[in-house]
Protein backbone atom coordinates (compact mmCIF):
# COMPACT_ATOMS: atom_id res chain seq x y z
CA UNK A 1 0.00 0.00 0.00
CA UNK A 2 2.94 2.02 0.61
CA UNK A 3 4.22 1.90 -3.10
CA UNK A 4 0.47 3.57 -4.09
CA UNK A 5 1.58 7.10 -2.71
CA UNK A 6 3.81 8.45 -5.28
CA UNK A 7 1.49 7.10 -7.52
CA UNK A 8 -1.84 9.11 -6.40
CA UNK A 9 0.61 11.91 -5.87
CA UNK A 10 1.57 12.00 -9.93
CA UNK A 11 -1.86 11.67 -10.50
CA UNK A 12 -2.71 14.31 -8.78
CA UNK A 13 -0.24 16.18 -10.14
CA UNK A 14 -1.12 15.41 -13.59
CA UNK A 15 -4.91 16.26 -13.05
CA UNK A 16 -3.91 19.64 -11.65
CA UNK A 17 -1.42 20.51 -14.26
CA UNK A 18 -4.43 19.11 -17.15
CA UNK A 19 -6.89 21.75 -15.14
CA UNK A 20 -4.66 24.67 -15.30
CA UNK A 21 -3.85 23.87 -19.08
CA UNK A 22 -7.53 23.55 -20.07
CA UNK A 23 -8.20 26.28 -17.92
CA UNK A 24 -5.49 29.07 -19.20
CA UNK A 25 -6.34 28.27 -22.70
CA UNK A 26 -9.85 28.75 -22.25
CA UNK A 27 -8.69 32.53 -20.87
CA UNK A 28 -7.50 33.33 -24.77
CA UNK A 29 -10.58 31.67 -26.44
CA UNK A 30 -13.02 33.35 -24.03
CA UNK A 31 -11.36 37.06 -24.31
CA UNK A 32 -11.06 36.69 -28.00
CA UNK A 33 -14.52 35.25 -28.33
CA UNK A 34 -15.78 37.93 -27.09
CA UNK A 35 -13.73 40.53 -28.59
CA UNK A 36 -15.06 38.51 -31.97
CA UNK A 37 -18.36 38.65 -31.50
CA UNK A 38 -18.34 42.45 -30.23
CA UNK A 39 -16.32 43.62 -33.33
CA UNK A 40 -18.76 45.11 -35.33
CA UNK A 41 -19.78 47.30 -32.21
CA UNK A 42 -16.23 47.76 -30.95
CA UNK A 43 -15.49 48.91 -34.23
CA UNK A 44 -18.06 51.62 -34.19
CA UNK A 45 -17.72 52.72 -30.59
CA UNK A 46 -14.41 53.27 -31.03
CA UNK A 47 -13.93 55.49 -34.57
CA UNK A 48 -14.78 58.64 -32.21
CA UNK A 49 -14.09 59.76 -28.78
CA UNK A 50 -17.48 60.88 -28.14
CA UNK A 51 -18.42 57.51 -27.92
CA UNK A 52 -16.32 56.45 -25.45
CA UNK A 53 -19.14 56.58 -22.46
CA UNK A 54 -21.41 53.92 -24.65
CA UNK A 55 -18.12 51.72 -25.47
CA UNK A 56 -16.96 51.93 -21.88
CA UNK A 57 -20.82 50.44 -20.62
CA UNK A 58 -19.55 47.52 -23.44
CA UNK A 59 -16.26 46.58 -22.12
CA UNK A 60 -17.69 46.76 -18.54
CA UNK A 61 -21.02 44.89 -19.53
CA UNK A 62 -20.81 42.83 -22.17
CA UNK A 63 -16.43 42.25 -21.79
CA UNK A 64 -15.18 42.31 -18.30
CA UNK A 65 -17.89 40.80 -16.09
CA UNK A 66 -18.73 37.98 -18.28
CA UNK A 67 -14.94 36.97 -17.93
CA UNK A 68 -14.22 37.27 -14.70
CA UNK A 69 -17.64 34.72 -14.24
CA UNK A 70 -16.63 32.91 -17.10
CA UNK A 71 -13.41 32.06 -16.05
CA UNK A 72 -15.16 30.96 -12.35
CA UNK A 73 -14.16 33.97 -10.55
CA UNK A 74 -16.81 36.05 -8.32
CA UNK A 75 -15.94 39.24 -7.23
CA UNK A 76 -17.22 40.41 -3.34
CA UNK A 77 -16.36 44.53 -3.53
CA UNK A 78 -16.79 45.92 -0.56
CA UNK A 79 -17.45 49.99 -0.89
CA UNK A 80 -16.34 52.73 1.52
CA UNK A 81 -17.03 55.06 -1.13
CA UNK A 82 -18.88 54.78 -4.31
CA UNK A 83 -17.45 56.26 -7.42
CA UNK A 84 -20.58 58.91 -8.62
CA UNK A 85 -21.49 57.81 -12.45
CA UNK A 86 -21.26 61.27 -13.35
CA UNK A 87 -19.04 63.84 -15.10
CA UNK A 88 -16.33 64.50 -12.48
CA UNK A 89 -13.32 62.76 -13.09
CA UNK A 90 -11.57 60.69 -10.59
CA UNK A 91 -7.68 59.13 -10.38
CA UNK A 92 -8.18 55.63 -10.06
CA UNK A 93 -5.24 53.11 -8.70
CA UNK A 94 -5.20 49.64 -7.07
CA UNK A 95 -1.92 47.44 -6.56
CA UNK A 96 -1.56 44.86 -9.59
CA UNK A 97 -1.14 41.13 -9.75
CA UNK A 98 -2.78 39.83 -12.83
CA UNK A 99 -4.20 40.60 -16.09
CA UNK A 100 -7.43 39.98 -14.77
CA UNK A 101 -6.59 43.35 -12.69
CA UNK A 102 -8.02 45.16 -15.80
CA UNK A 103 -11.41 43.35 -15.81
CA UNK A 104 -11.71 43.34 -12.07
CA UNK A 105 -11.03 47.56 -12.13
CA UNK A 106 -13.90 47.79 -14.97
CA UNK A 107 -16.14 45.80 -12.89
CA UNK A 108 -16.00 48.14 -10.01
CA UNK A 109 -16.18 51.20 -11.68
CA UNK A 110 -18.91 52.76 -12.79
CA UNK A 111 -17.60 55.91 -13.46
CA UNK A 112 -16.44 55.68 -16.68
CA UNK A 113 -12.38 56.06 -16.85
CA UNK A 114 -9.50 55.82 -19.57
CA UNK A 115 -6.40 53.32 -18.31
CA UNK A 116 -2.52 54.50 -18.90
CA UNK A 117 -0.96 51.28 -19.82
CA UNK A 118 2.60 50.23 -21.01
CA UNK A 119 2.72 50.11 -24.64
CA UNK A 120 3.84 46.79 -25.20
CA UNK A 121 0.52 45.66 -24.38
CA UNK A 122 -0.66 47.43 -27.99
CA UNK A 123 1.00 44.88 -29.66
CA UNK A 124 -0.77 41.86 -28.20
CA UNK A 125 -2.98 40.32 -31.01
CA UNK A 126 -7.27 41.40 -31.63
CA UNK A 127 -6.89 42.67 -28.06
CA UNK A 128 -4.11 45.10 -28.62
CA UNK A 129 -5.95 46.81 -31.85
CA UNK A 130 -8.46 48.28 -29.46
CA UNK A 131 -5.59 49.00 -26.54
CA UNK A 132 -3.90 51.30 -28.75
CA UNK A 133 -7.67 52.85 -29.87
CA UNK A 134 -8.98 53.69 -26.27
CA UNK A 135 -6.49 53.49 -23.97
CA UNK A 136 -3.43 56.17 -23.08
CA UNK A 137 -0.53 54.54 -23.82
CA UNK A 138 3.42 55.18 -22.37
CA UNK A 139 6.77 53.75 -23.45
CA UNK A 140 8.62 54.63 -20.16
CA UNK A 141 11.97 54.14 -22.08
CA UNK A 142 10.47 57.93 -23.50
CA UNK A 143 10.84 61.33 -21.09
CA UNK A 144 8.44 62.71 -24.66
CA UNK A 145 6.29 59.69 -24.33
CA UNK A 146 5.54 60.51 -20.21
CA UNK A 147 4.94 64.37 -21.37
CA UNK A 148 2.50 63.13 -23.48
CA UNK A 149 0.71 61.05 -21.46
CA UNK A 150 -0.32 64.43 -19.12
CA UNK A 151 -1.54 66.22 -22.14
CA UNK A 152 -3.81 63.13 -23.21
CA UNK A 153 -4.49 62.46 -19.55
CA UNK A 154 -6.14 66.04 -19.34
CA UNK A 155 -8.03 66.04 -22.56
CA UNK A 156 -9.70 63.08 -21.46
CA UNK A 157 -10.36 64.65 -17.67
CA UNK A 158 -11.98 68.09 -19.48
CA UNK A 159 -14.41 65.41 -21.05
CA UNK A 160 -15.43 64.19 -17.88
CA UNK A 161 -13.90 61.05 -17.87
CA UNK A 162 -11.59 59.65 -14.87
CA UNK A 163 -8.32 57.80 -15.06
CA UNK A 164 -6.82 54.33 -14.15
CA UNK A 165 -3.41 53.56 -13.00
CA UNK A 166 -1.36 50.90 -11.26
CA UNK A 167 0.81 53.10 -10.38
CA UNK A 168 3.36 50.01 -9.41
CA UNK A 169 4.06 50.25 -13.25
CA UNK A 170 4.03 46.54 -13.83
CA UNK A 171 3.92 43.18 -12.09
CA UNK A 172 6.88 42.13 -10.11
CA UNK A 173 8.28 38.59 -10.90
CA UNK A 174 9.03 38.00 -6.67
CA UNK A 175 5.60 37.28 -6.28
CA UNK A 176 6.70 36.82 -2.55
CA UNK A 177 6.53 41.09 -2.72
CA UNK A 178 3.25 42.26 -1.26
CA UNK A 179 3.40 45.29 -3.09
CA UNK A 180 6.04 47.00 -4.91
CA UNK A 181 7.25 50.99 -4.73
CA UNK A 182 5.20 53.10 -6.86
CA UNK A 183 6.10 55.13 -9.77
CA UNK A 184 5.17 58.96 -9.42
CA UNK A 185 3.05 59.48 -12.77
CA UNK A 186 -0.59 58.98 -11.36
CA UNK A 187 0.11 61.32 -8.31
CA UNK A 188 1.66 63.86 -10.68
CA UNK A 189 -1.23 63.76 -12.76
CA UNK A 190 -3.76 63.56 -10.07
CA UNK A 191 -2.12 67.10 -8.83
CA UNK A 192 -1.77 68.87 -11.75
CA UNK A 193 -5.58 68.13 -12.83
CA UNK A 194 -6.32 68.49 -9.17
CA UNK A 195 -8.89 65.39 -9.21
CA UNK A 196 -9.16 62.88 -6.18
CA UNK A 197 -7.39 59.62 -5.87
CA UNK A 198 -9.45 56.86 -5.53
CA UNK A 199 -7.41 54.11 -4.08
CA UNK A 200 -8.22 50.22 -4.28
CA UNK A 201 -7.19 47.34 -2.95
CA UNK A 202 -7.37 43.85 -4.93
CA UNK A 203 -6.49 41.31 -2.50
CA UNK A 204 -7.08 37.82 -4.70
CA UNK A 205 -5.60 38.41 -8.04
CA UNK A 206 -2.63 37.14 -7.34
CA UNK A 207 -3.76 33.78 -6.00
CA UNK A 208 -6.59 33.81 -8.54
CA UNK A 209 -5.04 34.13 -11.45
CA UNK A 210 -1.32 35.22 -11.41
CA UNK A 211 1.13 35.36 -14.90
CA UNK A 212 2.44 31.99 -13.97
CA UNK A 213 0.57 29.71 -16.07
CA UNK A 214 0.60 26.35 -14.14
CA UNK A 215 -1.23 28.26 -11.28
CA UNK A 216 -4.16 29.74 -9.97
CA UNK A 217 -7.29 28.45 -8.75
CA UNK A 218 -11.19 29.76 -9.27
CA UNK A 219 -13.28 31.57 -6.52
CA UNK A 220 -13.82 34.71 -4.76
CA UNK A 221 -12.03 37.80 -5.80
CA UNK A 222 -12.37 40.56 -2.85
CA UNK A 223 -11.91 44.23 -3.43
CA UNK A 224 -11.87 47.16 -1.57
CA UNK A 225 -13.02 50.75 -2.60
CA UNK A 226 -11.48 53.57 -0.45
CA UNK A 227 -12.35 56.96 0.71
CA UNK A 228 -11.16 59.35 -1.36
CA UNK A 229 -7.93 61.21 -1.18
CA UNK A 230 -8.16 65.07 -2.28
CA UNK A 231 -5.44 66.55 -4.15
CA UNK A 232 -7.28 70.19 -3.72
CA UNK A 233 -4.53 72.62 -2.83
CA UNK A 234 -1.59 70.43 -3.77
CA UNK A 235 1.52 70.96 -5.32
CA UNK A 236 3.69 68.60 -7.17
CA UNK A 237 6.28 69.51 -3.88
CA UNK A 238 3.66 66.75 -2.51
CA UNK A 239 3.28 64.47 -4.88
CA UNK A 240 6.65 62.09 -2.63
CA UNK A 241 4.31 62.30 0.47
CA UNK A 242 0.99 61.78 -1.79
CA UNK A 243 2.63 58.77 -3.25
CA UNK A 244 3.90 57.01 -0.08
CA UNK A 245 0.41 57.95 1.81
CA UNK A 246 -1.70 56.21 -0.85
CA UNK A 247 0.99 53.07 -0.54
CA UNK A 248 0.60 53.07 3.18
CA UNK A 249 -3.21 52.36 2.71
CA UNK A 250 -2.86 49.93 0.34
CA UNK A 251 -0.23 48.02 2.65
CA UNK A 252 -1.49 47.96 5.17
CA UNK A 253 -4.42 46.26 4.17
CA UNK A 254 -2.71 43.77 2.28
CA UNK A 255 -0.81 42.88 5.20
CA UNK A 256 -3.68 42.37 7.66
CA UNK A 257 -5.52 40.06 4.94
CA UNK A 258 -2.12 38.26 3.99
CA UNK A 259 -1.70 37.43 7.91
CA UNK A 260 1.74 38.51 7.63
CA UNK A 261 3.65 41.25 9.54
CA UNK A 262 5.33 43.99 8.25
CA UNK A 263 8.67 42.77 8.55
CA UNK A 264 7.51 39.87 6.61
CA UNK A 265 6.38 41.98 3.69
CA UNK A 266 9.08 43.10 1.60
CA UNK A 267 8.58 46.67 0.93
Amino acid sequence: MRYLCPLKIRKMKFLKYTFWLLWKSWFYVLVASIILILLPLLLILTAHKRWYRALYWVMRHLWATPILYGMGFFPKVKREYTIPNDHHSYMLVANHYSMMDIMLMLYCSKNPFVFVGKKELSKTLLFGYFYKRVAIMVDRKSPQSRKEVYAQAMERIKAGLSICIFPEGGVPDDESIVLDSFKDGAFRIAIQCQIPIVPMVFYDTKKRFPFRFFAGSTGTMRVDVLPPISTQGKTLDDKDALREEVRALLWERLIKSSGRTHSEGKE
